[in-house]
């Protein structure tokens, strides 16, 4: 079985946020494969389905980004799944919108909501995506920034970056996280390049 996990943070206050990136692509997962996020557990909306041959459980903590690892921990513990069969999905500053990148492990970096789950869960030996929601400029308060909503002209880049992150899941969920991250981890080029 597979848990995959988007971060973000509940209640109307934070719906459609910047911060909010992985909920917003766990919503788009579950529509996609007609399931709804209904089942309250783990600290979580939840709900199991069965892809190909696996078991995927698609999960939204609602214990606030800060503390997302208390609902990971508890999903692995209760559910039986090793850390890495546990896909973390979440927003990154430091990508580009509209791109993503996939790491088969590795460190949590500033991140408070990788921090938690890091921190719980003892291991960073588990696959992740990152969707960007950058660049933040230079004068611009992070805190702010990750907690302000989409623009309507950023709507397409947002959809184009959380389309990129399913088809990475797909590839992942099937055993190719290193092809996922051939295609995905390419630094797009810019004009001055």
């Amino acid at each position: 079985m597979w848990a995959v996990v988007g971060l973000g943070n509940p209640g109307r206050l934070y719906a459609g946020t910047r911060h909010n990136a992985g909920f917003a692509f766990i919503k788009r997962i579950a529509k996609e494969w007609k399931v709804k996020l209904r089942k309250k557990r783990y600290f979580s909306k939840v709900v199991e389905i069965k892809k190909e041959k696996e078991r995927v459980l698609l999960a939204t903590p609602h214990t606030y980004m800060n503390k997302s690892g208390l609902a990971v921990k508890n999903i692995l513990e209760v559910r039986g799944i090793k850390p890495e069969r546990l896909i973390v999905v979440f927003d990154d500053l430091d990508i580009p919108l509209g791109e993503i990148r996939i790491r088969k492990r590795g460190g949590p970096g500033t991140h408070k909501g990788m921090n938690s789950i890091v921190q719980e869960i003892q291991t960073t030996e588990y696959p992740r995506i990152r969707v960007g929601i950058g660049p933040l400029e230079p004068d611009e308060d992070a805190v702010n920034y990750v907690l302000s909503p989409f623009d309507k002209s950023e709507e397409p880049l947002l959809e184009e970056g959380l389309k990129k992150a399913q088809e990475a899941l797909e590839m992942i969920l099937s055993g190719n996280v290193e092809e996922a991250m051939n295609i995905y981890n390419k630094r797009r080029k810019t004009l001055n390049s």
